[in-house]
Protein backbone atom coordinates (compact mmCIF):
# COMPACT_ATOMS: atom_id res chain seq x y z
CA UNK A 1 0.00 0.00 0.00
CA UNK A 2 2.19 2.39 0.70
CA UNK A 3 4.20 1.69 -2.30
CA UNK A 4 0.97 2.63 -3.98
CA UNK A 5 0.97 6.16 -2.11
CA UNK A 6 4.32 7.15 -2.93
CA UNK A 7 3.72 6.04 -7.24
CA UNK A 8 1.08 8.18 -6.27
CA UNK A 9 2.01 11.09 -4.88
CA UNK A 10 4.91 10.93 -7.36
CA UNK A 11 3.26 11.42 -10.48
CA UNK A 12 1.02 14.51 -8.92
CA UNK A 13 4.44 15.72 -8.32
CA UNK A 14 5.65 15.48 -11.98
CA UNK A 15 1.95 16.86 -13.27
CA UNK A 16 2.50 19.93 -10.96
CA UNK A 17 6.38 20.88 -11.99
CA UNK A 18 4.69 20.04 -15.66
CA UNK A 19 2.52 22.69 -15.36
CA UNK A 20 5.41 25.07 -15.02
CA UNK A 21 7.65 24.47 -17.89
CA UNK A 22 6.20 26.55 -20.99
CA UNK A 23 4.63 28.72 -18.55
CA UNK A 24 3.96 32.43 -20.08
CA UNK A 25 3.08 35.59 -17.42
CA UNK A 26 1.05 38.13 -19.18
CA UNK A 27 3.18 40.99 -18.00
CA UNK A 28 6.18 39.42 -20.08
CA UNK A 29 4.17 39.23 -23.16
CA UNK A 30 3.50 41.74 -26.06
CA UNK A 31 0.34 40.98 -27.37
CA UNK A 32 -0.38 41.46 -30.94
CA UNK A 33 -3.14 42.21 -31.70
CA UNK A 34 -3.05 43.10 -35.84
CA UNK A 35 -0.10 42.87 -38.04
CA UNK A 36 0.88 45.38 -41.03
CA UNK A 37 3.20 43.97 -44.06
CA UNK A 38 4.60 46.30 -46.31
CA UNK A 39 7.73 46.46 -48.47
CA UNK A 40 10.76 47.38 -46.78
CA UNK A 41 13.06 49.97 -47.66
CA UNK A 42 15.01 48.28 -49.70
CA UNK A 43 15.09 45.75 -52.65
CA UNK A 44 13.70 42.32 -51.04
CA UNK A 45 13.49 43.42 -47.59
CA UNK A 46 9.86 43.23 -46.05
CA UNK A 47 8.80 45.42 -43.22
CA UNK A 48 6.12 44.37 -40.33
CA UNK A 49 4.61 46.61 -38.25
CA UNK A 50 3.22 45.15 -34.84
CA UNK A 51 0.19 46.53 -33.39
CA UNK A 52 0.33 45.58 -29.37
CA UNK A 53 -1.71 46.33 -26.68
CA UNK A 54 -0.98 48.04 -23.66
CA UNK A 55 -3.15 46.24 -21.16
CA UNK A 56 -3.46 49.22 -18.20
CA UNK A 57 -4.00 51.90 -21.01
CA UNK A 58 -6.39 49.97 -23.21
CA UNK A 59 -9.07 51.19 -20.59
CA UNK A 60 -10.15 54.40 -22.66
CA UNK A 61 -9.22 56.91 -19.82
CA UNK A 62 -8.95 60.35 -20.43
CA UNK A 63 -5.57 60.60 -18.58
CA UNK A 64 -2.91 58.38 -17.74
CA UNK A 65 -1.70 57.11 -14.80
CA UNK A 66 1.91 58.03 -13.56
CA UNK A 67 4.21 55.80 -15.40
CA UNK A 68 1.89 54.90 -18.23
CA UNK A 69 1.40 56.58 -21.68
CA UNK A 70 -2.46 56.73 -22.01
CA UNK A 71 -2.30 55.13 -25.75
CA UNK A 72 -4.34 51.77 -25.79
CA UNK A 73 -1.71 50.66 -27.95
CA UNK A 74 2.06 50.35 -29.00
CA UNK A 75 3.25 49.85 -32.57
CA UNK A 76 6.55 48.78 -33.20
CA UNK A 77 8.02 48.00 -36.78
CA UNK A 78 11.33 46.12 -38.14
CA UNK A 79 12.69 44.77 -41.69
CA UNK A 80 14.16 41.78 -42.44
CA UNK A 81 15.09 39.58 -45.84
CA UNK A 82 12.11 37.20 -44.42
CA UNK A 83 8.93 38.00 -42.70
CA UNK A 84 10.48 35.78 -39.62
CA UNK A 85 13.94 37.44 -39.48
CA UNK A 86 12.06 40.48 -39.60
CA UNK A 87 10.11 39.57 -36.36
CA UNK A 88 12.90 38.45 -34.79
CA UNK A 89 14.52 42.04 -34.95
CA UNK A 90 11.28 42.95 -33.37
CA UNK A 91 12.69 41.51 -30.17
CA UNK A 92 15.93 43.31 -30.24
CA UNK A 93 13.82 47.04 -28.55
CA UNK A 94 10.67 44.85 -27.40
CA UNK A 95 10.97 44.50 -23.85
CA UNK A 96 8.39 41.79 -23.67
CA UNK A 97 8.50 38.91 -25.84
CA UNK A 98 6.01 39.54 -29.06
CA UNK A 99 2.98 36.89 -28.60
CA UNK A 100 1.42 36.21 -31.81
CA UNK A 101 -1.65 33.86 -30.59
CA UNK A 102 -4.01 36.95 -30.04
CA UNK A 103 -3.70 38.32 -32.89
CA UNK A 104 -7.12 39.58 -35.20
CA UNK A 105 -6.15 40.29 -38.30
CA UNK A 106 -3.54 40.38 -41.43
CA UNK A 107 -3.02 44.13 -43.46
CA UNK A 108 -1.21 43.70 -46.99
CA UNK A 109 -0.20 46.43 -49.31
CA UNK A 110 -1.58 46.04 -52.63
CA UNK A 111 2.28 46.90 -54.18
CA UNK A 112 3.41 44.18 -52.13
CA UNK A 113 0.76 41.64 -52.81
CA UNK A 114 1.51 42.39 -56.73
CA UNK A 115 4.61 40.98 -56.28
CA UNK A 116 3.09 37.67 -54.50
CA UNK A 117 2.28 36.87 -51.29
CA UNK A 118 3.50 33.08 -51.19
CA UNK A 119 5.89 33.71 -48.71
CA UNK A 120 3.06 35.50 -46.14
CA UNK A 121 1.04 32.18 -46.55
CA UNK A 122 3.76 30.09 -45.86
CA UNK A 123 4.60 31.38 -43.05
CA UNK A 124 1.72 32.28 -40.97
CA UNK A 125 0.53 28.86 -41.60
CA UNK A 126 3.39 27.38 -40.67
CA UNK A 127 3.74 29.09 -37.30
CA UNK A 128 1.86 26.81 -34.55
CA UNK A 129 1.80 30.33 -32.48
CA UNK A 130 -0.60 31.82 -35.32
CA UNK A 131 -4.11 31.11 -35.23
CA UNK A 132 -6.09 30.66 -38.81
CA UNK A 133 -8.95 32.27 -38.45
CA UNK A 134 -6.99 35.80 -38.29
CA UNK A 135 -8.55 37.91 -41.42
CA UNK A 136 -6.66 38.59 -43.91
CA UNK A 137 -7.03 41.96 -46.15
CA UNK A 138 -5.29 43.87 -48.55
CA UNK A 139 -4.73 47.99 -48.70
CA UNK A 140 -3.78 50.83 -51.16
CA UNK A 141 -2.38 52.65 -47.80
CA UNK A 142 0.71 51.78 -45.99
CA UNK A 143 -0.42 48.92 -44.09
CA UNK A 144 1.89 50.22 -40.93
CA UNK A 145 -0.60 52.72 -40.90
CA UNK A 146 -3.52 50.68 -41.21
CA UNK A 147 -2.20 49.27 -37.60
CA UNK A 148 -1.12 51.85 -36.36
CA UNK A 149 -4.43 54.29 -36.07
CA UNK A 150 -7.01 54.27 -33.54
CA UNK A 151 -9.79 54.14 -35.31
CA UNK A 152 -13.27 53.23 -34.85
CA UNK A 153 -15.36 52.76 -31.40
CA UNK A 154 -13.18 50.23 -30.18
CA UNK A 155 -10.43 50.95 -28.07
CA UNK A 156 -7.71 49.20 -29.77
CA UNK A 157 -8.37 49.41 -33.40
CA UNK A 158 -7.25 45.33 -34.29
CA UNK A 159 -10.33 44.71 -32.18
CA UNK A 160 -12.11 47.46 -33.96
CA UNK A 161 -11.13 46.05 -37.43
CA UNK A 162 -12.39 42.48 -36.29
CA UNK A 163 -15.68 43.48 -35.46
CA UNK A 164 -16.06 45.54 -38.46
CA UNK A 165 -15.85 41.81 -40.72
CA UNK A 166 -17.92 40.49 -38.17
CA UNK A 167 -21.01 42.92 -39.17
CA UNK A 168 -19.58 43.12 -43.02
CA UNK A 169 -22.37 40.75 -44.41
CA UNK A 170 -25.21 43.78 -43.41
CA UNK A 171 -23.29 46.11 -46.01
CA UNK A 172 -22.25 43.29 -48.31
CA UNK A 173 -18.26 45.69 -48.78
CA UNK A 174 -15.99 43.36 -48.56
CA UNK A 175 -15.54 39.42 -48.40
CA UNK A 176 -14.52 37.91 -45.20
CA UNK A 177 -11.25 35.95 -45.57
CA UNK A 178 -9.58 34.60 -43.37
CA UNK A 179 -5.98 32.94 -43.62
CA UNK A 180 -7.52 29.10 -43.17
CA UNK A 181 -9.56 30.50 -46.43
CA UNK A 182 -6.78 31.99 -48.06
CA UNK A 183 -4.37 28.90 -47.58
CA UNK A 184 -7.31 26.73 -49.06
CA UNK A 185 -7.75 28.96 -52.05
CA UNK A 186 -3.79 29.32 -52.84
CA UNK A 187 -3.33 25.50 -52.63
CA UNK A 188 -6.33 24.39 -54.50
CA UNK A 189 -6.66 24.09 -58.29
CA UNK A 190 -10.28 24.47 -58.62
CA UNK A 191 -10.31 28.47 -57.01
CA UNK A 192 -8.55 31.86 -56.29
CA UNK A 193 -7.94 34.13 -53.97
CA UNK A 194 -10.18 36.47 -52.78
CA UNK A 195 -9.17 39.09 -49.86
CA UNK A 196 -10.94 42.06 -48.63
CA UNK A 197 -10.00 45.44 -49.29
CA UNK A 198 -9.63 48.25 -46.78
CA UNK A 199 -8.56 52.14 -47.07
CA UNK A 200 -8.24 55.14 -45.24
CA UNK A 201 -11.15 57.66 -45.25
CA UNK A 202 -11.24 61.17 -43.47
CA UNK A 203 -14.37 61.21 -41.14
CA UNK A 204 -15.72 63.39 -38.08
CA UNK A 205 -15.53 62.03 -34.70
CA UNK A 206 -18.54 61.99 -32.39
CA UNK A 207 -16.50 64.13 -29.41
CA UNK A 208 -15.85 67.10 -32.23
CA UNK A 209 -13.31 70.10 -31.44
CA UNK A 210 -13.07 73.06 -33.18
CA UNK A 211 -10.95 72.39 -36.49
CA UNK A 212 -11.07 68.73 -36.46
CA UNK A 213 -14.10 67.71 -38.12
CA UNK A 214 -13.50 65.10 -40.91
CA UNK A 215 -9.26 65.43 -40.16
CA UNK A 216 -9.14 62.05 -38.77
CA UNK A 217 -8.49 58.51 -40.41
CA UNK A 218 -11.32 55.67 -40.08
CA UNK A 219 -10.74 52.31 -42.02
CA UNK A 220 -13.41 51.32 -43.98
CA UNK A 221 -14.24 48.76 -45.88
CA UNK A 222 -13.21 49.37 -49.86
CA UNK A 223 -14.45 46.02 -52.01
CA UNK A 224 -12.17 43.12 -52.46
CA UNK A 225 -8.75 42.40 -53.94
CA UNK A 226 -9.03 39.50 -56.63
CA UNK A 227 -5.92 37.46 -56.63
CA UNK A 228 -4.00 35.06 -59.73
CA UNK A 229 -2.26 32.54 -57.64
CA UNK A 230 -0.43 34.45 -55.23
CA UNK A 231 -0.26 37.70 -56.66
CA UNK A 232 -3.00 40.07 -56.78
CA UNK A 233 -4.32 41.20 -60.48
CA UNK A 234 -6.34 43.47 -60.03
CA UNK A 235 -9.65 45.27 -57.20
CA UNK A 236 -13.23 45.19 -57.04
CA UNK A 237 -15.44 48.11 -55.88
CA UNK A 238 -17.72 47.81 -52.93
CA UNK A 239 -21.20 47.78 -55.43
CA UNK A 240 -19.11 44.87 -57.75
CA UNK A 241 -19.04 42.66 -54.31
CA UNK A 242 -22.24 42.35 -53.96
CA UNK A 243 -22.32 39.97 -57.14
CA UNK A 244 -19.85 37.77 -55.72
CA UNK A 245 -20.63 37.13 -52.13
CA UNK A 246 -23.08 35.03 -52.66
CA UNK A 247 -20.60 32.83 -54.84
CA UNK A 248 -18.23 32.80 -51.58
CA UNK A 249 -19.85 33.48 -48.79
CA UNK A 250 -23.73 32.99 -46.72
CA UNK A 251 -26.11 35.67 -47.35
CA UNK A 252 -27.80 37.48 -44.98
CA UNK A 253 -30.05 40.78 -45.86
CA UNK A 254 -29.52 43.04 -48.42
CA UNK A 255 -30.65 46.19 -49.72
CA UNK A 256 -31.58 47.39 -53.58
CA UNK A 257 -32.27 51.10 -54.09
CA UNK A 258 -34.78 51.42 -57.27
CA UNK A 259 -36.51 53.98 -59.23
CA UNK A 260 -40.04 54.43 -58.72
CA UNK A 261 -42.28 52.76 -60.99
CA UNK A 262 -44.17 56.27 -62.34
CA UNK A 263 -41.49 58.44 -61.53
CA UNK A 264 -37.88 57.60 -62.62
CA UNK A 265 -36.42 60.45 -60.48
CA UNK A 266 -37.75 59.32 -57.33
CA UNK A 267 -36.53 56.05 -55.54
CA UNK A 268 -37.46 53.92 -53.37
CA UNK A 269 -35.03 51.37 -50.83
CA UNK A 270 -35.90 47.15 -51.00
CA UNK A 271 -34.65 44.88 -47.78
CA UNK A 272 -34.11 42.13 -49.84
CA UNK A 273 -35.14 39.05 -46.67
CA UNK A 274 -35.21 35.59 -47.39
CA UNK A 275 -32.44 35.22 -50.02
CA UNK A 276 -31.47 32.08 -51.97
CA UNK A 277 -28.31 31.09 -54.01
CA UNK A 278 -27.73 28.07 -55.88
CA UNK A 279 -24.80 27.28 -58.37
CA UNK A 280 -25.90 23.98 -60.43
CA UNK A 281 -23.09 22.29 -62.51
CA UNK A 282 -23.50 20.48 -65.75
CA UNK A 283 -21.85 18.57 -68.17
CA UNK A 284 -22.33 17.67 -71.62
CA UNK A 285 -20.07 17.50 -74.72
CA UNK A 286 -16.94 17.68 -72.67
CA UNK A 287 -18.00 21.30 -71.60
CA UNK A 288 -18.77 22.37 -68.08
CA UNK A 289 -21.89 24.87 -68.09
CA UNK A 290 -22.86 26.46 -64.68
CA UNK A 291 -26.88 27.42 -63.66
CA UNK A 292 -26.95 29.91 -61.56
CA UNK A 293 -30.28 30.38 -59.81
CA UNK A 294 -31.17 33.38 -57.35
CA UNK A 295 -34.61 34.02 -55.23
CA UNK A 296 -35.22 36.83 -52.61
CA UNK A 297 -38.38 38.47 -51.30
CA UNK A 298 -38.44 41.97 -50.13
CA UNK A 299 -40.09 44.59 -48.31
CA UNK A 300 -40.30 48.24 -49.20
CA UNK A 301 -38.64 49.88 -46.31
CA UNK A 302 -38.66 53.27 -47.78
CA UNK A 303 -40.23 54.77 -51.10
CA UNK A 304 -40.65 58.45 -52.62
CA UNK A 305 -43.91 57.26 -54.40
CA UNK A 306 -45.90 55.79 -52.02
CA UNK A 307 -48.61 53.44 -52.93
CA UNK A 308 -50.45 50.27 -51.53
CA UNK A 309 -50.62 46.46 -51.81
CA UNK A 310 -54.06 46.72 -53.80
CA UNK A 311 -51.55 48.64 -56.64
CA UNK A 312 -50.35 45.09 -57.95
CA UNK A 313 -49.45 46.22 -61.39
CA UNK A 314 -46.75 48.65 -59.48
CA UNK A 315 -45.99 45.76 -57.26
CA UNK A 316 -45.21 43.72 -60.22
CA UNK A 317 -42.91 46.63 -61.81
CA UNK A 318 -40.94 46.57 -59.07
CA UNK A 319 -40.63 42.68 -58.38
CA UNK A 320 -39.55 42.73 -62.09
CA UNK A 321 -36.91 45.70 -61.71
CA UNK A 322 -35.59 43.53 -58.54
CA UNK A 323 -34.63 40.51 -60.94
CA UNK A 324 -33.48 42.47 -63.78
CA UNK A 325 -30.88 44.73 -61.27
CA UNK A 326 -29.83 41.07 -59.65
CA UNK A 327 -29.30 39.32 -62.96
CA UNK A 328 -27.23 41.91 -64.45
CA UNK A 329 -25.32 42.29 -61.18
CA UNK A 330 -24.18 38.71 -61.02
CA UNK A 331 -24.03 38.78 -65.09
CA UNK A 332 -21.38 41.44 -64.70
CA UNK A 333 -18.90 39.81 -62.26
CA UNK A 334 -19.05 36.91 -63.78
CA UNK A 335 -18.02 38.55 -66.98
CA UNK A 336 -15.35 40.33 -65.10
CA UNK A 337 -14.36 37.13 -63.76
CA UNK A 338 -13.62 35.09 -67.00
CA UNK A 339 -12.97 37.83 -69.15
CA UNK A 340 -11.03 40.75 -67.68
CA UNK A 341 -9.15 38.75 -64.38
CA UNK A 342 -9.25 35.20 -65.75
CA UNK A 343 -9.24 34.35 -62.65
CA UNK A 344 -11.83 31.76 -60.66
CA UNK A 345 -12.48 33.92 -57.52
CA UNK A 346 -15.81 32.86 -57.91
CA UNK A 347 -15.34 29.15 -57.03
CA UNK A 348 -16.86 27.86 -60.10
CA UNK A 349 -14.60 25.37 -60.26
CA UNK A 350 -14.82 23.82 -56.78
CA UNK A 351 -18.62 23.41 -57.62
CA UNK A 352 -17.87 21.49 -60.62
CA UNK A 353 -15.24 19.20 -58.79
CA UNK A 354 -17.84 18.80 -55.86
CA UNK A 355 -20.24 17.39 -58.79
CA UNK A 356 -17.80 15.88 -61.26
CA UNK A 357 -14.74 14.40 -59.75
CA UNK A 358 -13.79 12.22 -62.36
CA UNK A 359 -14.27 15.01 -65.06
CA UNK A 360 -12.49 17.25 -62.89
CA UNK A 361 -9.83 15.04 -62.81
CA UNK A 362 -9.07 15.47 -66.73
CA UNK A 363 -9.67 19.38 -67.17
CA UNK A 364 -8.04 20.58 -63.70
CA UNK A 365 -4.74 21.24 -65.33
CA UNK A 366 -6.16 23.49 -68.21
CA UNK A 367 -9.36 24.99 -65.57
CA UNK A 368 -8.11 28.36 -66.29
CA UNK A 369 -8.63 28.68 -70.13
CA UNK A 370 -11.70 26.42 -69.79
CA UNK A 371 -13.25 28.43 -66.96
CA UNK A 372 -13.02 31.45 -69.49
CA UNK A 373 -15.30 29.63 -71.88
CA UNK A 374 -17.81 28.16 -69.73
CA UNK A 375 -21.13 29.11 -70.06
CA UNK A 376 -22.85 30.18 -67.08
CA UNK A 377 -26.82 31.27 -66.91
CA UNK A 378 -28.11 33.31 -64.67
CA UNK A 379 -32.15 32.81 -63.48
CA UNK A 380 -33.40 35.61 -60.91
CA UNK A 381 -36.57 35.08 -59.22
CA UNK A 382 -38.52 37.85 -56.81
CA UNK A 383 -41.13 38.69 -54.62
CA UNK A 384 -42.83 40.81 -52.24
CA UNK A 385 -44.35 39.45 -49.73
CA UNK A 386 -43.42 40.45 -46.33
CA UNK A 387 -44.25 43.97 -46.97
CA UNK A 388 -44.17 47.42 -45.34
CA UNK A 389 -46.59 48.61 -47.85
CA UNK A 390 -50.09 49.79 -46.50
CA UNK A 391 -53.46 48.68 -48.41
CA UNK A 392 -53.73 52.37 -49.34
CA UNK A 393 -51.20 55.03 -50.27
CA UNK A 394 -50.10 57.95 -47.37
CA UNK A 395 -51.26 60.65 -48.96
CA UNK A 396 -51.43 64.48 -47.13
CA UNK A 397 -54.89 65.02 -45.28
CA UNK A 398 -56.05 61.18 -46.28
CA UNK A 399 -56.81 60.90 -42.29
CA UNK A 400 -60.43 62.38 -41.02
CA UNK A 401 -60.49 64.08 -37.97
Amino acid sequence: MNSKYALVVFLCVLMLSGCSVGKRELNDLALVMAVGIDKGSKERLVKITAQIARPADARGQTGAPSGQTGDPIWSASAEGETIFQAIRNLSTFSSRRVFWAHNFIIVINEDLAKEGIRDIIDFFTRNPELRMRTWVVVTPNKASQIVSTVTGLEVVPGEALDKLFRYTSISLQAPRTQMLDLQAAYLSDSAQPLLARVRFVKRGVSNKKIGQSGDFNQVELAGAGVFKGDKLVGTLKPFEVRGVIPFVDSLDTGMLILPCPEDKQKKMTIELKHQKFTVTPSFQNNQPAFDVSYQTTGSVVESACPFGLEERNKVKAIERMMEKVKKKEFENIVHKAQHHFKSDFLELGKVFYNKYPLEWRKMAADWETIFQTAEVNVHTTAKIDDTVLLKKQTNPGSVTK
